[in-house]
């Protein structure tokens, strides 16, 4: 199950809103087949893992082997057919699950439909593992909402940028390449209305290979200029705001159409977050790494609405400006890399 939680993790950024899925066949304590969910659409890991032990000539062994599945197998039509079939058709001898799939459309189906077949199913070896791994799934299946990261980088004095003026460079190249590659890892990226008007950031994925995240900015009334990044149509975009989709906007070529740009609303009122990630999870987003600046980041935590903070605190001295917000829950782990202080934390011992 440690192989198959580890192929699991090759799928990390590449096959949401579907969880991370490793499988391992063992026929007399020998591998002889594996395989992991690549990418979303794609063969499923025990599909994979079946292939992979064909190719190695072992498909003879497939009624006397255990498969060792990182989730539940699924027993409904997708995108692919239904795992739990093929695990009968090939009469694997025994199944062995780390974590059952909250899924509606599974939920407990899968070892329900491989039990009637006959096959010996044993389920929650290391579980923890498994949700550790699929945070963002569970999350989504169980909470109706997306995964909350929150991500800050502030001054040795507590600051994350002056108060006026150009942005400040707090965080070291190292650092800064750690953040793109996280970038990979999420489904969404989430900035409010004075990062996306004064920075101007691109928040596309540069230091590292893989994915851009959906870029989502919080712009209540609709005054980001069209000259910002945010607009080139480089990437998947939704912009949150306030107005009513029936209300004509005082500028049509500004948002003339653009399939890479969605325009969310949420209601003005103490809730907006709450709204805002539940309009994400309605688009199947099942991750949001939020950059800034401090008023959203406060408003999260606020809310009680995230899951974790990942702060960067960096030997620059800045004087004065805007205050870093203040980091709550547990403390997880801390590690320095070159000269930046990295600290993570979680809402709670509960969080995967």
């Amino acid at each position: 199950m440690q192989r198959a939680l580890q192929l699991a993790a090759y799928g990390r950024g590449s096959v949401s809103p579907n969880p991370m899925v490793g499988c391992v066949i063992v026929y007399e304590n020998r591998i002889i087949g594996e395989g992991w969910h690549r990418k979303y659409g794609g063969p499923h890991a025990e599909v994979r893992a079946i292939e992979d032990a064909g190719e190695k000539e072992n498909a003879d062994l497939l009624d006397k082997s255990t498969a060792y599945v990182t989730l539940e197998p699924c027993s409904h039509y997708g995108k692919t057919p239904p795992c739990a079939d093929l695990l009968i058709r090939k009469k694997i001898r025994k199944v062995v699950i780390c974590n059952d799939d909250p899924n509606p459309l599974v939920s407990g189906s899968g070892i329900k439909r491989m039990l009637e077949a006959g096959i010996e199913v044993e389920s929650g070896m290391l579980a923890g593992e498994g949700e550790k791994l699929n945070k963002r799934f569970f999350t989504a299946m169980r909470q109706k909402r997306p995964y909350v990261i929150l991500k800050w980088a502030e001054s040795a004095d507590g600051f994350i940028g002056h108060a006026a003026g150009p942005p400040v460079q707090i965080s070291g190249s190292l650092s800064n390449m750690r953040v793109h590659k996280w970038r990979t890892e999420e489904d969404a990226i989430l900035v409010g209305f004075k990062t996306a008007l004064l920075d101007n950031p691109r928040l596309n994925v540069r230091n590292w290979h893989g994915k851009n995240p959906v870029r989502t900015a919080l712009d209540r009334f609709l005054q980001l200029p069209e000259k910002l990044n945010f607009f080139d149509g480089s990437q998947p975009t939704i912009i949150v705001n306030h107005l009513e989709q029936t209300i004509v906007p005082t500028d049509p070529e500004r948002y003339a159409e653009n399939p890479a740009i969605a325009y969310v609303q949420v209601e003005a009122g103490q809730n907006e977050i709450q709204q805002l990630l539940a309009k994400l999870h309605e688009r199947k987003i099942q991750s949001v790494f939020v950059e800034g600046g401090a008023t959203v980041i406060n408003a999260f935590l606020q809310a009680g609405l995230w899951d974790e903070i990942r702060k960067c605190q960096g030997p620059k001295i800045i004087g004065s400006g805007v205050k870093a917000p203040l980091a709550e829950g547990i403390l997880t782990d801390s590690e320095k890399v070159q000269d930046d202080l990295w600290t993570f934390y979680s809402r709670s011992s509960d969080t995967p």
